[in-house]
């Protein structure tokens, strides 16, 4: 690490280890019927997500009793905010700057000619051999019971623009159809770089040269994650995390420059004449994919690390893994767009909900209390432009709201926001990422809403801060169960608070309300109805009575 500057994935797990996030599993675990399910319970089981951890499972075996002498990790990149900023190598508050530096500073990675990934190379007719192709692998089954076959799912593809020779990194699944076949499915709605090569090498009548990386830094697995511009190398924007140039390698049967440190390494050719049917996938939108026509690779070599490890990360019905690590990379770019490029300086946040919805589908704006109306519609506005695929519902709220608390954003809406005046429908939207309705000839809407406050309204009806802190002193002092506290949890004024009634509310706390009842007895009126609001009344002085 000292040479190269950044952490290989082995680095990155004896860091996890030794900050008490990875738990190793050496009892066999079958990683078609129980590897996934067992990782998967810490997203569905009420874990909060400080504790979740990371899985080595050293021990694979597969449902026809084969063993494996490649080891798996799940959830070593993102089951955490804790585990994404070890592998960061930053606090959690510098990711928006970490990022932005790596894009606007992006690293040319350094040629190295002896790699760990090609210690073991198997290539040609060798792969043939029973135990030698993708079937020497030990890539799990993510949903059990609706996949038909093993996915990768940290499956980084490279591919090269044969116009101007940029190479472009993205995640996508993997099919394993055959011992040298691996099918792939691009997600075209977000027009991936692949798929742009895909179709120029179509039009030259070639196949596309690619290579599928299995395993590697945390700084590359983090940059190809993330939406960069097409004409961005994600090795170089890795480079740009990382502040130093990574060590790439060519690869063996394919002109391709992949990561020197990769686990394993995948190298073959994308059919760019035939494609064929892929999937049943439960895909992270939390509904299972069904059946596509979409490519597939035909195999040309495999190489790996002698210790090699196999990283598969936990996608499908969200938060999960996938989800996390493309959230905090996303929600600081997302600001960034709002803040610098369109100048909106009243947006303070951007939250874009994880459980169930997988970030795309309700965005949060925090916003400054002070924000003219005008900025507010024109950040959710902005919001819902940024990505095709993100937005449909798009929601202002001031920083007193919990963007991940749904309670909290239902509360706002229902007494910030009048839908005659704050709500206002986008439509000619692209569906984006889910399942593909037919209904109105397959678009979609926005539904864009201000759930700020516009007036001062009375204070929250809950204990005072000190109050309800002393309380917790008390609970946990009487050896209760351990308390999860959730916003608001204590009471705050919202503006409409006047001096008076903070001073009485002072002398209820000491005992003295009486002093309070004589004060109220002095403004006794008989020219009101019942519920008349004592703001609403012309102000009298303290002491006149109408007896």
């Amino acid at each position: 690490m000292a040479s190269r500057g950044y952490a290989d994935l082995h680095e990155h797990l004896a860091a996890l280890k030794k900050a008490g996030l990875l738990i190793t599993v050496e009892r066999p675990i079958n990683k078609d019927t129980e590897m996934h399910p067992l990782v998967r319970w810490q997203f569905r089981g009420g874990i909060e997500e400080r504790d979740r951890k990371a899985f080595l499972f050293t021990n694979v075996v597969d449902s026809k009793g084969r063993k494996y002498d490649i080891p798996v990790v799940v959830g070593a990149l993102a089951a955490s905010r804790e585990i994404y900023r070890l592998g960061m190598g930053c606090d959690l508050e510098r990711i928006n700057e970490t990022w932005s530096r790596a894009l606007a500073n992006p690293i040319e990675p350094r040629v190295v000619r002896d790699a760990p990934c090609q210690e073991i190379v198997i290539e040609g007719s060798e792969l043939d051999k029973p135990g030698k192709g993708l079937d020497s692998l030990p890539i799990p089954i993510s949903t059990p019971g609706w996949d038909i076959a093993p996915f990768t799912t940290l499956s980084q593809y490279i591919t090269k623009d044969p116009d101007n020779g940029i190479q472009n990194m993205g995640i996508y699944r993997g099919q394993v159809k055959a011992p040298r076949r691996l099918g792939m499915n691009p997600s075209l709605e977000l027009r991936p770089g692949i798929y742009v090569h895909w179709e120029k090498m179509k039009r030259a009548g070639k196949k596309l040269p690619a290579a599928v990386v299995l395993g590697a830094p945390p700084c590359i697995a983090f940059a190809s994650a993330q939406k960069a511009p097409e004409t961005l190398d994600e090795l170089h924007l890795a480079g740009g995390l990382a502040g130093v140039p990574i060590n790439v390698v060519k690869a063996k049967s394919v002109d391709l420059l992949v990561p020197a440190e990769a686990e394993i390494v995948v190298e073959g050719y994308i059919d760019t004449e035939y494609l064929e049917p892929e999937a049943p996938f439960g895909e992270s939108h939390g509904h299972v994919n069904l059946q596509e026509f979409n490519a597939y690779m035909d195999v040309a070599c495999i190489t790996r690390r002698r210790d090699a490890i196999l990283t598969s990360i936990i996608s499908q019905v969200t938060p999960s893994e996938s989800s996390l690590i493309k959230r905090v990379a996303l929600e600081p770019l997302f600001l960034e767009h709002l803040r610098n490029a369109l100048g909106i300086r009243g947006v303070k946040r951007v939250s874009m909900h994880e459980p169930l919805t997988n970030l795309r589908k309700v965005v949060v704006l925090i916003m400054d209390r002070n924000t003219p109306r005008t900025e507010i519609w024109r950040a959710l506005y902005g919001a819902a432009a940024w990505n095709r695929a993100a937005g449909k519902y798009v929601i202002a709220v001031n920083d007193d709201i919990d963007p991940d608390n749904a309670d909290a954003l239902l509360w706002a809406m229902s007494y910030r926001a009048n839908p005659d005046l704050d709500l206002q429908i986008l439509r000619h939207r692209d569906q984006g990422h889910g399942p593909r309705s037919k209904r109105n000839n397959g678009e979609d809407a926005s539904v864009l809403i201000d759930a700020t406050m516009k007036e001062d309204f009375p204070p929250i009806s809950l204990p005072k801060r000190e109050y309800m802190e002393r309380a917790k002193a008390i609970w946990e002092e009487l050896g209760l169960p351990r308390l999860k506290p959730e916003s608001p949890w204590y009471g705050y004024s919202l503006g409409e608070w006047p001096e008076e009634l903070e001073r009485a509310a002072a002398m209820a706390v000491k005992g003295d309300y009486f002093e309070t009842g004589k004060l109220l007895a002095k403004r006794r009126r008989k020219d009101v109805g019942m519920n008349t609001e004592v703001r609403e009344l012309p102000g009298r002085p303290p002491g006149e009575s109408d007896e």
